[in-house]
């Protein structure tokens, strides 16, 4: 039987970390070719460091003849992200740092496999729901995430203009009888504007936001708060540390609750099983859950090169199912046409939908009208008992 008593940490960063920088980056390339053509293809890797912002990987148009002229808007791209994060720093701003491109086109060795409707690369997806929030995430990093949202928004209506755009949290929670009831730590590292401020001015500025985030009851007078532990954080972005696509892919699932395949998200088109299948694993896994099948459930999902149907499908409800794995797995395989195209037709994945996902997440978001976060609707619940 699993642990029922316990602590659990995971930790976020905010849309102004550098390696979250740098995931927004190329997800807005990858949204500003999707919004040209639906069937782009597109691996666009970003690296970020003072005054300096290099990208390359692959793209791919159906109108080849587009390419330089997408070429030839990546350093704007690049910059309007940077600019709407929020860096103007002296050392990192989105108007004077130098934009490299060396984006090329994708190798045809890679684009004959995806053509025959196959998975654009081998691997192993895993997706992860459980009763514990009302969104079926996992409380830390689900909180951990609301957290560093909500100063965003403080810091961009001009309601904390002291507050810098990178920042880091992290949440200690307690778990009885298998049920999150207390937070024991909570981890704040925010940039601020002025060198004068300290750990405590700090904290007065975000502990009413936090407070506004968390559930009632969890923060309590045994909680510990370290807010700006090491004091002075005015050099942060790029110019204080390196950013890279694809460095926090714990951060954007489940907080390490639960399995990784390995594979990053952002940059990557909707063909890159890494991206779609993950998002279908956590769409079935969801579904499992809202269905009443399980209080808890990972879906693993993998695939070969070059070939449509997956591989293996292996759920795993440990122990809260009221139906046996077995019967989950086949309900799942007849629900739902997992090839890489008919996962990206059901979740309506070739739409320039992506940028928004590279902060705060890729689960535990709404579903939204255009089409965003479409692997968080429940409505494969009926489909899923039915076939059992």
């Amino acid at each position: 039987m699993a642990r029922q008593n316990y602590v659990f940490t995971s930790e976020s960063v905010s849309e102004g970390h550098p390696d979250k920088l740098c995931d927004q980056i190329s997800d807005a390339v990858l949204d500003a070719l999707l919004a040209e053509d639906p069937a782009a293809r597109v691996a666009c890797e970003t690296f970020a460091t003072t005054g300096t912002v290099v990208i390359g990987g692959e793209i791919g148009l159906s109108n080849k003849a587009k390419l330089g002229e997408y070429m030839g808007r990546i350093g704007q791209i690049a910059r309007d992200t940077i600019r709407d994060i929020g860096y103007e720093q002296e050392k990192f701003h989105w108007n004077t740092c130098h934009v490299h491109n060396y984006l090329h086109e994708q190798s045809a060795h890679i684009s004959q496999g995806v053509d025959r409707d196959g998975a654009g690369d081998q691997g192993i997806m895993f997706g992860y729901a459980v009763n514990e929030t009302p969104e079926l995430m996992p409380a830390p990093i689900q909180y951990s995430q609301a957290i560093l949202r909500r100063l965003a928004e403080a810091r961009k209506s001009g309601a904390e203009p002291t507050l810098g755009p990178d920042a880091k949290s992290q949440l200690s929670i307690r778990y009885e009888d298998g049920k999150p009831v207390e937070i024991t730590s909570l981890v704040i590292s925010h940039q601020h504007h002025d060198i004068a401020q300290t750990s405590d001015d700090i904290r007065a500025i975000v502990e009413p936001y936090i407070r506004e985030v968390l559930p009632a009851g969890w923060l309590t007078d045994k909680t510990e708060w370290w807010v700006n532990p090491t004091g002075t954080f005015v050099i942060g972005g790029p110019d204080g540390d390196a950013g890279l696509t694809g460095r926090k892919i714990i951060v954007d699932t489940y907080g390490g609750a639960a399995p990784h395949g390995g594979g990053a998200f952002s940059g990557k088109d909707p063909t890159k099983v890494d991206r779609s299948a993950a998002y279908a694993a956590r769409y079935l896994a969801k579904n499992v859950v809202a269905a009443g099948l399980a209080e808890r459930c990972v879906i693993q999902l993998s695939y070969a090169i070059g070939v449509a149907k997956p591989l293996s499908i292996y759920a795993d409800t440990f122990g809260t199912g009221t139906v046996p794995e077995a019967e989950i797995e086949r309900a799942i395989a007849r629900a739902m046409d997992l090839t890489p195209r008919g996962i990206r037709e059901h979740l309506d994945l070739c739409r320039p939908i992506y940028r928004r996902t590279a902060a705060y997440g890729h689960f535990g978001r709404a579903p939204e009208a255009d089409g965003g976060f479409s692997w968080e609707r429940t409505d494969l619940t009926e489909a899923l008992k039915r076939e059992l």
